[in-house]
């Protein structure tokens, strides 16, 4: 059991729950203006299927990079993926992927329902494809004979589902409407989602050199990925400062609702701390406060408005 927990790579999971609870809490606050109301049940079954969405595509990058032979070749990963050390064997692996694949798309329908069903019967079945796509991205970033992760694509993807699918798909789950203002709020979150994922390639540069897993850091090299790190950490708050003036909060003079700036200082210190970094082994250390700075970015934007407004 302890083998199967340490594959679902709890670490990531606060990063995959920010989304939802940045495009949730929103709908909330806008809701309450509105005198509509939010519904709980919503809020928890999302968690659960954001929750199952991390944990297959942990256990299927597991298993794509093991029988790529991908993980064999970080040395200091290894010991921390199971396929690649032996723990979990690619078979059993594989039926957890399937397994998960399955649980994912029955809490989907089970979301889908409480929220839609019956008097929004188009949504739901538009958001049942969204959710079949969300399950083959989760896949297909290492799985397959073409896995996006292995072309560069992985940035994109991220920054597709962990942002803008993430944010917007839970707001409009509450609201049933979609506001363009919210486009800040998901490309803030999608942008630290992608910072994680790039410090990641970073780390791994030189062993996915080896394996042929090409990676937008592998692509520019380590000097441009550093840059473009630098430039995904500093704009998520200038985009949450954006949303927060384009509805009105400044000219209110509500300062209190910008409690989520409280941010910057530890994000420049987090950002001039990654920039000192020489070998690319010790980027490790970073992926997790990267993770934690994006749950209190939408935790603290969340608190801001529901209960400072």
């Amino acid at each position: 059991m302890s083998d199967w927990i340490k594959a679902a790579r709890l670490r990531t999971l606060p990063l995959s729950l920010s989304g939802i609870i940045m495009g949730a809490f929103i709908a909330k606050w806008r809701l309450y203006r509105e005198g509509g109301i939010w519904d709980w049940r919503i809020f928890a079954l999302a968690l659960l299927v954001t929750l199952l969405y991390q944990i297959l595509s942990n256990y299927a990058n597991d298993y794509g990079d093991g029988v790529k032979g991908t993980d064999a070749k970080r040395i200091n990963e290894a010991e921390a993926r199971a396929v690649a050390s032996g723990r979990i064997t690619a078979k059993q692996m594989k039926n957890a992927v399937i397994l998960f694949s399955v649980l994912s798309f029955v809490a989907t329908i089970g979301l889908l329902y409480v929220a839609f069903f019956p008097d929004f019967m188009k949504e739901f079945y538009t958001f049942i494809g969204l959710g079949v796509a969300c399950i083959l991205a989760a896949i297909g970033y290492t799985v397959g004979k073409k896995p996006y992760g292995y072309m560069g694509l992985g940035d994109l993807f991220v920054f597709v589902f962990f942002g803008l699918v993430s944010v917007c798909g839970s707001y409009f789950l509450f609201t049933k409407t979609f506001s363009w203002d919210m486009l800040l709020p998901g490309t803030a979150i999608g942008m630290m989602s992608m910072a994680v994922l790039n410090l990641n390639n970073m780390r791994d540069i030189e062993s996915d050199r080896l394996s042929g897993k090409n990676s937008l850091a592998l692509r520019i090299g380590f000097k441009n990925a550093m840059i473009y790190e630098m430039i995904l950490l500093q704009l998520p708050l200038i985009l949450i400062l954006v949303f927060l003036g384009v509805n009105g909060f400044i000219q209110a003079q509500n300062y209190y609702v910008f409690i989520v700036m409280i941010l910057l200082l530890p994000l420049m210190k987090l950002r001039r701390n990654i920039m000192t970094v020489k070998e690319p082994k010790e980027l490790d250390q970073y992926l997790k406060q990267v993770g934690i700075m994006t749950f209190m970015m939408a935790v603290l934007t969340a608190f801001g408005l529901n209960f400072f407004n």
